[in-house]
C-alpha cells in the first residue's frame, strides 16, 4: 500500500473545497473528482504534485486504457476514460496557479490529459437510451399488488414518478406536506428535498391520466388517515425490516424514516418491472417518456416551454436535446412519411429580394 502524501492531501482538500464552495459543485461530483485524482496518484507512485511532468499524464492515459471496470471486469468505457482525464486536466490547470506550484507546474502541460480524437468522438457520440412507453408504465402499475402498506407505497412511487418526472433522489427525500393534491402541485423545496444542483422549484402533474392521480390521492389519504403521517414525514417512507413470525429476517412494514439515498427506489422499480414481465427501466428514463409524450401532443411554443420548465429545465433545448432525441427507427418512419407528401412549388422571391442578392454577389459576399 502506498504511503499517503500529506502535502498532496492538503492541496487536494483545498481544491475540493474550492469546487464545492466557489464552483458550487455537489458532493457527488467532488467525490468523483477525488477518486480520479487518487487514481492518478497511484499511477505516479504518490509522487508530490510539485514534481508533475507531462510524461506522468501520458502514463496515466496508458494506465486507463489497460484498466478494467471493477464490477464487470470489462475495459473502461471511452466515456469513463474521457471523464477521468478531464478531471485531471482541470485539476492541473488549477494547480498551476496555486502558491508553491506556479513555478513548478506548467499550465500548458495539463493539455496532455486530453483524450485522443478517437476516444473523444466515441465518448461524445449520441446513443439511443431505451425508455418505457406510457402504456408499459400503466401495465406495471395495474398489475402491481396493493394489499400491504409496502405494496401500496411501491405502486404509488411509480405512479408519482411519471406524474411528476422527478429524479429518484428527490423522490426519496420528499415530505408529505410538499404535495398539494388540490392543485396537483409538488413543491420541491431544496432545503429539504434533494434536487439537482439544490434547485427549488414547483412541479405540476403532467397530463398522463387521472388513474395515476387517483393512486396518489389514495396513497396520501392512506398515509394521513391510516398511518397518521405528519406533513414532515416522507411521502415514500423507508421499509421496516426485522424478524417475522417465522423468525426469518424480512420486510415488516413501513417506518417514518427517509431513505438515505435512491438505491432502494431503483430496486423497487427493477422488481416491479420484472414482476410485470417487462425489462427494467431506470426511474430517470421516465423523464424521456415525458419528453416524447410532448411530441405526441403536438404542443405549441408556449406549451412546450411550460412542459420543459416543469421538468426543471431553464432552457427548453435541454429537454429536447437530453431527453427528446428520436430513436433511429422513428426518424426513419418520419422521413419515409415525408417522402409521401407533395412538396408545393416554391414561390419566386420578391423583386427587392432578388436585387439585394444581386448586390451581395457583386460585392463578393
Amino acid at each position: 500500500m502506498l504511503k499517503i502524501n500529506s502535502k498532496n492531501e492538503r492541496i487536494k482538500r483545498k481544491y475540493l473545497n474550492w469546487l464545492e464552495d466557489a464552483r458550487r459543485k455537489d458532493v457527488k461530483t467532488t467525490t468523483q473528482v477525488a477518486a480520479a485524482i487518487s487514481l492518478f496518484e497511484q499511477s505516479t507512485g504518490n509522487r508530490d504534485f510539485t514534481a508533475f511532468h507531462f510524461e506522468q499524464a501520458r502514463k496515466f492515459k496508458r494506465d486507463l486504457e489497460k484498466a478494467t471496470n471493477e464490477k464487470t471486469g470489462k475495459p473502461l468505457s471511452e466515456t469513463t476514460i474521457r471523464s477521468r482525464l478531464q478531471i485531471l486536466k482541470a485539476f492541473i490547470e488549477w494547480l498551476s496557479d496555486q502558491p508553491g506550484y506556479k513555478s513548478k507546474v506548467d499550465f500548458t502541460d495539463a493539455a496532455y490529459f486530453s483524450p485522443s480524437g478517437r476516444q473523444d468522438r466515441i465518448a461524445a457520440a449520441s446513443r439511443e437510451k431505451p425508455f418505457p412507453s406510457l402504456a408499459q408504465i400503466r401495465h406495471v402499475i395495474t398489475t402491481a399488488p396493493d394489499e400491504t402498506s409496502i405494496e401500496k407505497r411501491d405502486r404509488a412511487l411509480i405512479a408519482f414518478a411519471i406524474l411528476t418526472g422527478m429524479r429518484d433522489a428527490a423522490l426519496a427525500s420528499l415530505p408529505v406536506g410538499k404535495v398539494n393534491m388540490a392543485r396537483r402541485e409538488v413543491f420541491q423545496d431544496a432545503r429539504v428535498v434533494n434536487t439537482k444542483n439544490s434547485k427549488t422549484m414547483k412541479t405540476f402533474f403532467f397530463p398522463v391520466g387521472d388513474d395515476f392521480v387517483k393512486i396518489i390521492e389514495e396513497w396520501v389519504a392512506y398515509l394521513k388517515t391510516e398511518l397518521l403521517f405528519a406533513e414532515t414525514d416522507p411521502l415514500f417512507p423507508k421499509t421496516e425490516t426485522g424478524l417475522n413470525e417465522d423468525g426469518v429476517f424480512a420486510a415488516l412494514g413501513l417506518t417514518r424514516e427517509y431513505w438515505t439515498d435512491a438505491s432502494a427506489i431503483r430496486r423497487i422499480f427493477r422488481e416491479r418491472f420484472e414482476v410485470s414481465g417487462l425489462s427494467y427501466f431506470h426511474p430517470h428514463s421516465f423523464r424521456k417518456t415525458l419528453a416524447h409524450l410532448a411530441y405526441d401532443l403536438n404542443l405549441g411554443l408556449r406549451d412546450s416551454k411550460a412542459w420543459s420548465q416543469n421538468l426543471g429545465h431553464e432552457k427548453a433545448d435541454t429537454t429536447w436535446t437530453s431527453y427528446g432525441t428520436l430513436p433511429d427507427h422513428q426518424t426513419g418512419e418520419i422521413m419515409a412519411g415525408l417522402m409521401d407528401k407533395k412538396t408545393a412549388p416554391s414561390e419566386s422571391p420578391p423583386p427587392e429580394a432578388l436585387e439585394w442578392m444581386k448586390r451581395q454577389v457583386e460585392r463578393g459576399q
